[in-house]
């Protein structure tokens, strides 16, 4: 009896053991990083610019109608100059939506006073749609994000700016035409649902 308790106590002491060393591993990973968007929570992190029925629903922060004939936003409560985003994002195959960052007045929201990697598979000039930065960097082929779900990686770091979707590089430029600002999500058309968004400053 007595040694099957020291086995039963030996087996305790290395799951606990095991679990608190997942458990740090998993909030190392994370270290740094701010949720602004986790899953139907996080529209407290926002403000909301033109109207657009944003709500909580399927697991994410969902818009499919605009309130007027203007796209609207959720931009962030804070500024950021140097950060990386994580997104992830569903959209139908004519949503026109995307990720605005360093926006200069978080009044006015538009590929002039921001950067813009767009989502918009349908856009009529492509080289400027999904996984671009309108204006800034074209992409070619343009990959398609409609159906399904997807990750946006951005980095601004200085002047270099970089975009990845699902994994896979669409952006590395330089431009130093803005240096910081509020970011932004932008619903223009279809349907965007967005179930993770985190930022982590540099």
């Amino acid at each position: 009896m007595k040694y099957r308790s020291t086995i039963a106590f030996g087996l305790f002491v290395v799951a606990f053991t095991l679990f608190g060393c997942a458990t740090q591993r998993a909030g190392q990973a994370d270290a740094g990083w701010i949720t602004l968007i986790n899953g139907e929570k996080g529209l407290e992190n926002w403000d909301r610019v033109a109207a657009a029925n944003w709500r909580a629903a399927d697991g994410a922060i969902v818009a499919d109608r605009l309130g007027g004939k203007d796209p609207a936003y959720l931009v962030s409560k804070n500024a950021y100059r140097d950060f990386e985003i994580r997104a992830e994002f569903w959209v139908t195959s004519e949503t026109n939506s995307g990720i605005f960052i360093r926006c200069a007045d978080p009044q006015k929201i538009g590929a002039a006073n921001c950067y813009e990697v767009n989502i918009w598979d349908t856009r009529p000039d492509p080289t400027y749609g999904t996984g671009a930065i309108v204006n800034v960097a074209k992409v070619s082929p343009m990959p398609r994000a409609g159906g399904r779900w997807n990750t946006y990686e951005i980095t601004a770091r200085g002047s270099r700016l970089t975009v990845k979707l699902n994994g896979v590089q669409t952006v590395d430029v330089s431009d130093s035409k803005l240096a910081g600002g509020a970011i932004a999500l932008q619903y223009g058309s279809g349907i965007v649902k967005f179930r993770m968004v985190q930022i982590r400053p540099l």
